[in-house]
């Protein structure tokens, strides 16, 4: 013990002291890429990242994958919606109740030291906690998902997805609502529930076959 304070002390208080300049840091730099993002804008890329972060306007999106997973998996399709419904609320429930309500951390929208420093587009400015996006949880979640369930003869689709995922992802800093941490975060925890969910449901829908074989040969 040196100066009444013992060795094992002195390495803890170190050790956090380090980990708070390390976060600091982090938070430092997601600041300043937000910045410059969401610096970076104009009136048409406005209207386009508005509705790129509108759920409805991705609707045509949505029925367009539905017909091909009906087209590939026919009357056991169910399965794989089933499974695209239980990821979006897992998803949605995780990003928007759990981690934000746990971590607290302020949107930029709703962070005094930001104020006049950021282009808020008319979205609004969104929910107090931004950690994690649950638009690029959610649209990841999907994602992940459905390319480990479709076909390899829908790769492009595949390829479309991970565009979708990027792009929805940019327009949540665009618009001033988010930071890159808070959609990094987001992507993590869509595509490890996405791979999570779709493991199960492949499995689930592999042994339904075999066991459908199985009857079709006792017959």
């Amino acid at each position: 013990m040196v100066g009444g304070i013992s060795m094992g002390n002195g390495m803890q208080w170190s050790n956090a002291l380090f980990n708070n300049l390390f976060f600091e840091k982090i938070k430092s730099l997601d600041t300043q890429l937000f910045l410059i993002i969401n610096g970076n804008h104009n009136a048409v890329f406005d209207e386009i990242m508005y509705r790129v972060s509108d759920t409805i306007f991705w609707f045509p999106f949505y029925v367009l994958i539905a017909f091909f997973l009906i087209k590939q998996y026919g009357r056991y399709s169910a399965i794989i919606f089933v499974g695209v419904i239980v990821l979006i609320i897992l998803s949605d429930q995780v990003s928007s109740h759990l981690i934000k309500n746990a971590v607290q951390r302020l949107r930029p929208s709703h962070e005094p030291s930001l104020h006049g420093l950021i282009h808020l587009n008319r979205a609004g400015v969104g929910g107090t906690y931004g950690f994690v996006s649950s638009h690029a949880a959610n649209a990841s979640v999907l994602t992940s998902f459905l390319f480990f369930t479709l076909s390899n003869k829908l790769n492009w689709l595949k390829g479309v997805l991970l565009f979708w995922v990027i792009l929805v992802s940019y327009s949540r800093i665009y618009n001033g609502v988010h930071y890159p941490g808070d959609v990094l975060g987001g992507i993590v925890i869509g595509f490890s529930l996405g791979c999570f969910i779709a493991y199960f449901t492949k499995k689930f829908y592999g042994n339904n076959k075999e066991n459908e074989a199985q009857r079709s040969k006792s017959k």
